[in-house]
C-alpha cells in the first residue's frame, strides 16, 4: 500500500513544490538571459555529478548521469517537435528554444529521482508496482508546479487546448511519457547489470 498522507510525505512534498516554485521564479525573472540560465544550470549539473559520482569511493551513481543524459535528449527532441509544430512558444529570446532547456530537463530528472529515492522509504510495500505508481504520481503532479510559475512569468505559452492554469492536458501526458520511458530504460539497465538501485531495481 502507498503511504501518501504521513507527515514525512507531506513535508517532503511541500519542500519539493517550494523548490519547483523557486526554480520557476529563477527562470521566469531571468528569461531574457538564456545563456546565463544555461551556465548556472550546467554548474548545478556538475555539482550533482561531483557529489553523486566523483566523491563516493564506492557505489558511484552512474544511473544518475545516464538518466540525466537520457532525459535531456528526450526533452530536447520533444521541445524541437513541439516548437516546430507550433504547440508552444518561448518568449523574449532570439532562439526558438532557449539554451537552458536541455539542462532544465536533466535537472528535472535528478530532482524527481532524488525525491522518489527518499519517498520510497515511506512505502510499507516497496514493490516495483508501488514504486511505479509513486513515479507516475510525482511525474504527473510536480513538474506542473514549475511550469505554472514560468508560464505566468511569461517564459513560454502553450497553444494546446484543455489547460489547467496554462498547462494543457497533453503537456501532463508528454512529461509523464518522457519520465516513464527513462524509468523503463533504467529499470532494464539495473536488471541487466544487477545494479541494486532503490528506485529502479
Amino acid at each position: 500500500m502507498l503511504i501518501l498522507d504521513t507527515p514525512k510525505f507531506s513535508k517532503a512534498f511541500l519542500i519539493a513544490v517550494f523548490k519547483l516554485v523557486l526554480a520557476g521564479c529563477f527562470i521566469g525573472f531571468l528569461k531574457e538571459y538564456d545563456e546565463l540560465i544555461a551556465c548556472i544550470l550546467i554548474l548545478k549539473i556538475i555539482h550533482n555529478i561531483y557529489i553523486e559520482i566523483i566523491v563516493p569511493k564506492k557505489n558511484k551513481n552512474w544511473l544518475l548521469l545516464i538518466g540525466m543524459l537520457l532525459t535531456g535528449f528526450g526533452g530536447i527532441v520533444g521541445e524541437t517537435w513541439g516548437v516546430a509544430n507550433g504547440y508552444w512558444e518561448y518568449h523574449e529570446v532570439t532562439k526558438a528554444i532557449p539554451l537552458w532547456v536541455p539542462f532544465a530537463w536533466m535537472l528535472a530528472f535528478h530532482f524527481l529521482y532524488k525525491l522518489e529515492r527518499n519517498l520510497i522509504l515511506l512505502l510499507e510495500d516497496q514493490s516495483q508496482r508501488n514504486k511505479i505508481i509513486l513515479a507516475i504520481i510525482l511525474a504527473l503532479v510536480l513538474p506542473a508546479f514549475g511550469e505554472v510559475v514560468t508560464i505566468y512569468l511569461g517564459v513560454w505559452t502553450y497553444y494546446w487546448p484543455y489547460q489547467i492554469f496554462g498547462v494543457p492536458l497533453y503537456a501532463f501526458l508528454c512529461l509523464l511519457f518522457v519520465h516513464m520511458l527513462v524509468y523503463v530504460i533504467l529499470h532494464f539497465i539495473c536488471k541487466r547489470y544487477k545494479i541494486n538501485d532503490i528506485v529502479y531495481h
